[in-house]
């Protein structure tokens, strides 16, 4: 990782998923993304709720690894790019149409239920 003992090997760590910012799930590579597309420091550190400092030695780790991380990197742009696998992407369509379908259902029933709710209050302003 880093120099042992410097702040930036006790800030980003390796759990084995990549090097991340220590006490968070953002790997270097999340940070990547936005430097990439030259967003400010204290962006990125408000979009992940992260302090300045964590976003700033992250930075540095990636620039004093670029060799080792670039590849790795590019390699999750290509596949990102690919896509979903044809069979998980039918799992995820499904899932989906499914969600949309129960959304659907759950607004009819509101629907239903106001104009029952309206039509019962209707019918006790209608006395004699």
């Amino acid at each position: 990782m880093s120099e042992p003992g410097t702040a930036t090997e006790q800030i980003i760590i390796d759990r084995g998923r990549g090097p991340e910012i220590k006490g968070t799930r953002i790997t270097v590579f999340d940070i990547l993304d936005y430097t990439t597309r030259n967003w400010e420091h204290a962006d990125i550190a408000e979009l992940f709720r992260l302090s300045l400092h964590q976003v700033q030695e992250a930075v540095r780790y990636i620039e004093s690894h670029t060799e080792e991380l670039m590849p790795q990197y590019q390699e999750m742009l290509d596949r990102d790019a690919r896509g979903n696998p044809p069979e998980i992407q039918a799992k995820l369509d499904a899932i989906v149409a499914e969600g949309r379908a129960r959304r659907a259902a759950a607004k009819a029933r509101q629907n239903r239920e106001a104009e029952t709710s309206l039509e019962t209050a209707g019918d006790g302003n209608r006395g004699g």
